[in-house]
């Protein structure tokens, strides 16, 4: 049988007075365990707490789609406590030794509430502190979800250009040998000074680096005026050449004028020549804009981060804006137009790091998720008094009215088991909070708007 004195070793109840004790034993089933006995069963109804007396006990469960491991000792006191909403045991409880419990019923709670105040304040204290815990280990699940997401969308994105980078230099060698073929059998050619100068000239003509591509259509008429205008000359397996000179927006008059000055196997070879130098300026050009495209994703990725830079900072908000929306560009381009509303000032307020970053990423995601990735996402900013506003809506079916006045509560969400953790509007207003603004939502069908307000810089606190 359990006493007083064995009571008084678990802190939470050190230096409560006897009567009280003696009311709490004798409300409490002593509990004799065997190594291997299983006392709390997950999923079973939370009826009641538990303080450990002897052995060693071990709780194990899944908390945040994670498997979780914690170890019970003498002193600790587990279970359902006073106040607590749970319904459920969301671990199970097994005896790793021998060991003794007190199990006692969550029905008389409020009676303990009366009886027991220091107590029940202690163990209050308790279940904040594994609020806190669990709380943290949702977010920290929630921000690895969302690092998991970015990082595969950014894979994506910097694999296509990089692919395209490595496929053109690929492709440059061959081009090389064609150029240094074409350039010998030119050589050996008795060329004049005059002739020599206009293929020099109609070379750099074809190959500027600001020639617009025409449309498909038009390639198409252009590739077959020039095929035609070969065969003519005799040239009829140049079909290769046709195109990649049509692509180039290169007339068939241009074409013609060669073979006006040379004689058909020199106007040929130099043709070849032409032509390679343009396929070269074409891969030049594609390789330029796929490492420029790799650049800047990688100048998003530390604006995004903030990296080397202090930890308080002030952030321009359109840029901030612009920032995450390169970074979600995996998911706006499968079906999502962006339209943009900026007021055309600098905007800046104090940021703490990438946090407000992580405010327009879930916003935009959700809004994204909302609309089924096909829609139209309206970013606009405004500066109001002496607060900058940000407003980010969606054309998506709305908010049900039933649920918007949870939407920013901890783990509220409507989304499918294992697809959210309901903390991503929770910790979009613990950032605006943290820097002293505010954030409403107004939602119907068809529009949808979430609305951010951030003191400016430099604006008294």
């Amino acid at each position: 049988m359990v006493d007083k004195s064995e009571l008084l070793r678990v802190s939470a109840f050190a230096d409560l007075p006897d009567d009280q004790l003696a009311w709490f034993l004798s409300q409490s089933q002593e509990m004799n365990l065997k190594a291997g006995d299983v006392y709390l069963r997950q999923g079973a109804p939370a009826d009641a707490m538990f303080v450990i007396l002897e052995g060693h006990l071990q709780g194990r469960g899944e908390i945040a789609g994670e498997t979780v491991i914690f170890d019970l000792e003498p002193g600790d006191v587990t279970g359902i406590l006073p106040f607590s909403r749970m319904k459920q045991f969301t671990v199970s409880g097994r005896a790793e030794t021998d060991g003794r419990a007190l199990r006692f019923p969550a029905s008389l709670f409020p009676e303990l509430v009366q009886r027991m105040p220091v107590l029940t304040q202690r163990l209050v204290g308790l279940m904040s502190d594994r609020i806190r815990e669990t709380t943290r280990r949702e977010q920290q699940q929630d921000r690895l979800a969302s690092l998991g997401k970015l990082s595969a969308g950014l894979a994506h994105e910097l694999n296509n250009p990089a692919s395209a980078a490595k496929r053109a230099t690929s492709q440059l060698r061959d081009i090389l040998t064609k150029i240094r073929n074409a350039s010998l059998e030119l050589g050996r050619r008795d060329l004049t000074p005059a002739q020599k100068s206009e293929i020099e000239k109609m070379e750099a003509s074809f190959t500027q680096p600001d020639v617009v591509p025409p449309d498909a259509l038009t390639i198409s008429d252009l590739e077959d005026q020039i095929d035609s205008l070969l065969r003519s000359h005799g040239q009829n397996d140049l079909w290769l050449l046709a195109a990649g000179l049509a692509r180039r927006n290169i007339k068939p008059e241009m074409v013609e004028s060669l073979f006006a000055i040379l004689d058909a196997g020199t106007a040929r070879a130099a043709l070849v020549r032409i032509a390679a130098s343009v396929e070269v300026a074409s891969l030049l050009h594609e390789i330029e804009s796929s490492t420029s495209r790799i650049s800047d994703l990688v100048g998003a990725i530390k604006e995004y981060t903030h990296m080397d830079q202090a930890p308080v900072l002030n952030v321009d908000v359109i840029k901030s804006l612009e920032t995450t929306l390169t970074i979600l560009n995996h998911k706006l381009k499968q079906g999502v137009v962006v339209r943009r509303d900026y007021q055309r000032v600098p905007l800046l307020v104090n940021s703490f790091g990438s946090e407000l970053n992580q405010v327009w990423t879930n916003i935009i995601d959700n809004a994204i998720d909302a609309m089924h990735g096909k829609g139209e996402l309206r970013i606009r900013t405004y500066r109001d008094d002496a607060c900058v506003v940000v407003e980010i809506g969606d054309n998506g079916p709305g908010i049900p009215d039933e649920v918007q006045p949870h939407i920013f509560e901890p783990f509220f969400t409507t989304k499918g088991v294992g697809e959210g953790t309901g903390l991503g509007l929770d910790t979009v207003q613990r950032i605006v909070k943290k820097h002293r603004g505010s954030i409403q939502v107004n939602s119907k069908p068809g529009d949808t708007r979430f609305q951010i307000w951030l003191p400016l810089a430099g604006t008294p606190t």
